[in-house]
């Protein structure tokens, strides 16, 4: 257009509080990169109150999964909703704040967008979507020379009352005679540890088998053994009161069950508790607590064969819009079968021996408590 014709051509600009209700409706990609477009949005992105209004106003948070090759020290973020071969459906992800060295890396859960990892012994709090990241130090039970306690079961959750997000762990004492359990989180609002007292529990897991919590309902849920009564239960930790409950296994559980089958894993199916029954060259069984709670709701939902996928093994790790079931096979990658169990998709990664370790995650700008120190 000629200079000349701009005359009389006035500018328009946008109050800030219409800017700010067109931005609320972007993905969290999109507003991860429009911090660049100007000063004014670089301020009204990065405002914890945005973050909070984006999440909270989402009228469909997207999911992605986090992929974790330990061996390539490898980390991926998948559009688990689109085809595994679909080549813009995932990205690489990078973590320089971990040690350059290849150390073993362990995904401990997902909440609100943040992931929880365990590299060296050391805790770490990432959003995958901002880069955001924190590590939490090391319990002092843990640390304690004196006297030799074992992690077996983690969680991260959120607590909306203090709006607070919690690193739980639960650690016994495998010579003593009661295993002598101690249960403690890591406020991050606080910045602190603090050790749950005066419960008593009677829990151990197999072969000092580390167990991560699933998020639901405001509480993390374990599958784990009560060794006083020789029983398998879900152990449900409430992140507001602070304590601790059981549900039962389906009915036709028992002991000699479990034996039959290399492992059982707890999982989340859309709203719902699920249970995944894995074994080797034979089928694998996801069952679904349909109400929540109640041990009669229990319905095994289905059945994997697993002839046909690779390594004759699948582990379920969520379910896509449509309805399919997305899991892991052991090291060769992941694989998508529809709701009767029946194969769709299946892709290789990275070969390794440790296999893959998978989470699902919600895209948000959200940002950690006051109280913590941050790093980007």
């Amino acid at each position: 257009m000629r200079k000349d014709n701009l005359r009389g051509v006035r500018s328009v600009f946008l109050p800030q509080e219409l800017i700010i209700e067109i931005l609320l409706r972007l993905p969290v990609k999109s507003l991860v990169r429009f911090k660049c477009v100007c000063k004014l949005w670089l301020s009204l992105i990065s405002d914890p109150h945005f973050a909070i209004s984006h999440f909270e106003q989402a009228a469909i948070h997207n999911e992605r999964l986090v992929l974790l090759a330990p061996c390539a020290r490898e980390f991926r973020s998948i559009d688990f909703n689109a085809s595994l071969h679909d080549n813009s459906a995932s990205a690489a992800l990078k973590l320089d704040f971990l040690p350059p060295k290849p150390y073993y890396v362990r995904i401990l859960g997902s909440c609100r967008g943040f992931v929880l990892l365990d590299c060296c012994q050391s805790l770490h709090v990432w959003n995958p979507s901002t880069g955001v990241h924190k590590q939490v130090p090391r319990s002092p039970i843990v640390s304690d020379m004196d006297v030799r306690f074992f992690t077996f079961l983690y969680g991260f959750g959120y607590d909306p009352s203090t709006h607070d997000y919690l690193v739980v762990q639960a650690s016994n004492n495998p010579s003593s005679d009661d295993y002598a359990t101690r249960v403690e989180f890591f406020s991050l609002g606080a910045n602190a540890w603090k050790e749950i007292e005066g419960i008593h529990l009677s829990y151990m897991n197999y072969f000092h088998d580390v167990r991560v919590g699933s998020l639901l309902n405001g509480a993390l849920h374990w599958i784990t053994c009560r060794y006083d009564l020789l029983i398998h239960v879900v152990v449900v930790f409430d992140l507001m009161e602070r304590s601790f409950s059981e549900i039962p296994l389906p009915v036709d559980f028992d002991i000699e069950y479990f034996y039959d089958y290399n492992f059982c894993q707890l999982g989340i199916l859309g709203e719902c508790l699920s249970i995944c029954v894995v074994g080797y060259y034979c089928s694998t069984e996801i069952w679904v607590m349909k109400e929540y709670k109640v041990q009669s709701s229990w319905t095994k939902t289905i059945v994997v064969c697993v002839d046909d996928i690779p390594n004759r093994y699948f582990s379920q790790v969520c379910c896509t819009k449509s309805g399919d079931i997305v899991g892991i096979t052991g090291t060769t990658g992941l694989v998508k079968c529809n709701d009767k169990g029946q194969l769709q998709e299946h892709r290789s990664y990275c070969n390794g021996p440790k296999g893959y370790q998978v989470t699902v995650y919600t895209e948000s700008l959200l940002s950690l408590p006051s109280g913590s120190k941050l790093e980007e």
